[in-house]
């Protein structure tokens, strides 16, 4: 009678999917209806538990293959039962998880990835059922039981038990949480999709533990008692047709659920970038405030899956898709949340009055942090891709000649950071300080983990290795105390030697108790030399504090003031020394001059640099 409902219900299929007309209209009526439904069943709880029928769940039994086979069939069988009185599955309900639990207990799921071990044990257990509804079992007698086991010499003599005519297996476990029962086996588990799939064209057998159309209801049926009385007005050909594997029905639902993630994965992280870079100088609180928008944008994907698996019960490869995929960006998002959080962790810890945020220890601090966070971050990934069923950790560990180019490769990655501390350990320097090193000249923007940025006086920003740093020969101007300055005064050479003396008094005078005088470091003024281009007057003074436009405006005061003082002595400058040079006939051709300049007479350059 079952056999015959089940063919009437795939004829009946068959014909809706023929007629057209009117139905389209209703169709598409039906999706958008279904669309905006599936929001508000999606945040209603459900209706009370359905009442359990008869005694108390108990667990499975799973001591021999006999006792394993029914209680998997004995489940299997009260679950289509309250499908089909129900017409939805949620997961949810006690009674629903108390008998779902004792089906996935009869099966050994230990080799199935981690991120959809559940939802393909439900599927497997779907086909499993399917394929035995399929195949003549032995009688219940011949099927070993403890005491067959016990009679063939114990359970090493018979560990493994395969139902005649099939290849489902039923084999003793002998590591892991469920060691030493009989459980269908990591093969027969393995393949059991494929397997029902070879079966499915044939017919159901007449035994009254028959479940038919289970793997239909499988794929078809809602989570959510709301949402299955709406599936229950739609027509036929949306309630048990498949699109691309998929129950007509779920793809409205599917795709607005999906639009509505990536939206508010999208809107998160555009918050983030937006308040974050705003508050960051503000508050250390708002700064925190907003890594909940990475938090956010982490979590959807989960809650992505849940309502993918538990109200539209996506199942087979589709889910499995979704359950990868979610995962996955949940893993990355997951490491950005690390990056965030240790970044503000780091600017917490700056934030203290004994750190200066622009000192090496702050610096020091920032790519502690940064280093901390790669380590989490890495470890994320592969514990990710672990449960993924990726062995990243295996791969990494037995790489063998990949590991050694690896390394190779690494060399200038390791020279880098170790280039790092030891600017770190040296400090040599720190962001806003000036500094000179080759023919860079400029100021410290950034100490990252790999480089440092300099931003140079014309303008432009240099990104050095820091290893490169490391071994430089690095002049620090912005740690001066003071900016010298060394000048000369020629006078010629038929000056009197009263005003050579009044010259020097005058230029002592302008310089004692000058503007920005460090009392340590008093000013020097000598008459230094006779040369060829006149008598020499040598001064020295040092300007504190080294602020550079400070330091020009009193030297241009100070030379104002010398100069008048000396044509108020009629004190004259020595005018650089020239020849002329000239022939009387053209035909010589031109005149070969050569200027030979003196070194020693060439003037060391200031410590006034802008």
């Amino acid at each position: 009678m079952e056999n015959s409902t089940a063919r009437k219900l795939g004829d009946s299929r068959i014909g809706h999917i023929g007629r057209c007309g009117s139905r389209r209209r209703t169709t598409a009526t039906c999706y958008a209806t279904l669309a905006i439904l599936f929001i508000a069943c999606s945040v209603v709880r459900p209706d009370s538990a359905v009442a359990q029928e008869g005694e108390g769940v108990k667990a499975a039994d799973t001591s021999s293959p006999r006792a394993t086979l029914k209680s998997f069939i004995d489940a299997c069988s009260e679950i289509h039962r309250i499908v089909h009185r129900e017409k939805y599955f949620d997961r949810s309900s006690p009674e629903f998880a108390q008998i779902g639990r004792r089906v996935i207990d009869c099966l050994d799921i230990s080799e199935l990835p981690a991120f959809a071990r559940d939802e393909r044990a439900g599927e497997v257990a779907v086909c499993l059922k399917e394929i035995l509804d399929r195949t003549e079992l032995p009688p219940w007698d011949e099927i070993p039981d403890s005491e067959a086991i016990e009679a063939a010499g114990g359970f090493e003599k018979l560990s493994r038990w395969r139902i005649p005519g099939t290849r489902i297996t039923i084999a003793r476990v002998e590591e892991g949480p469920q060691r030493h029962e009989y459980l269908f086996s990591t093969g027969t588990v393995e393949r059991a999709v494929r397997y029902f799939e070879e079966v499915e064209p044939i017919e159901y057998r007449d035994r009254p533990d028959v479940t038919p159309d289970l793997h239909r209801w499988y794929l078809s049926v809602p989570g959510h008692p709301a949402l299955a009385r709406i599936v229950a007005v739609l027509p036929e050909r949306m309630q048990r047709g498949r699109i691309c594997g998929l129950a007509a029905w779920k793809w409205p639902g599917l795709l607005v659920a999906l639009l509505v993630a990536g939206i508010l994965m999208v809107a998160a992280y555009r918050l983030h970038f937006r308040f974050r870079n705003r508050w960051r100088q503000t508050s250390v609180m708002k700064h925190w405030l907003t890594i909940l928008f990475p938090v956010v944008a982490m979590l959807t994907p989960f809650i992505f899956k849940h309502v993918a698996q538990r109200y539209l019960t996506i199942r087979g490869n589709p889910l499995y898709i979704i359950s990868f995929s979610s995962t996955a960006i949940a893993t990355f998002a997951g490491m950005i949340v690390i990056f965030a959080a240790s970044n503000r962790i780091a600017e917490s810890i700056i934030a203290s009055p004994r750190i200066d945020p622009l000192g090496l220890n702050a610096q020091l601090i920032r790519i502690v942090s940064k280093l901390a966070s790669i380590v989490a971050g890495v470890t994320l990934f592969l514990m990710g891709g672990q449960y993924l069923g990726i062995p990243v950790a295996t791969l990494l560990a037995s790489a063998g000649i990949g590991g050694l180019a690896i390394a190779f490769g690494a060399q200038d990655t390791l020279k880098t950071l170790f280039g790092t501390l030891m600017l770190m350990a040296d400090k040599p320097f720190r962001v806003g300080e000036r500094i000179v090193f080759g023919n860079y000249d400029g100021v410290v923007e950034d100490i990252g983990l790999r480089s440092t940025k300099i931003r140079l006086l014309t303008g432009h920003q240099v990104t050095v290795p820091n290893d490169e740093l490391s071994r430089s020969h690095i002049e620090n101007i912005g740690r001066r105390p003071h900016i010298r300055r060394k000048g000369e005064l020629l006078i010629p050479l038929d000056t009197p030697c009263e005003k050579i003396e009044k010259a020097v008094a005058t230029v002592r005078e302008k310089l004692d108790n000058h503007e920005g005088m460090d009392p340590e470091k008093p000013p020097r003024v000598f008459f230094l030399d006779f040369t060829a281009n006149g008598f020499c007057i040598q001064f020295f003074y040092w300007y504190t504090p080294p602020e550079i436009w400070k330091y020009r405006a009193f030297t241009e005061k100070l030379n104002f003031e010398i100069f008048r003082a000396f044509e108020a002595e009629e004190i004259q400058f020595s005018l650089p020394f020239r020849h002329t040079f000239w022939k009387h006939d053209a035909e010589q051709g031109p005149l070969d001059v050569r200027l030979l300049s003196d070194t020693a007479q060439q003037p060391q350059p200031n410590d006034d640099r802008g």
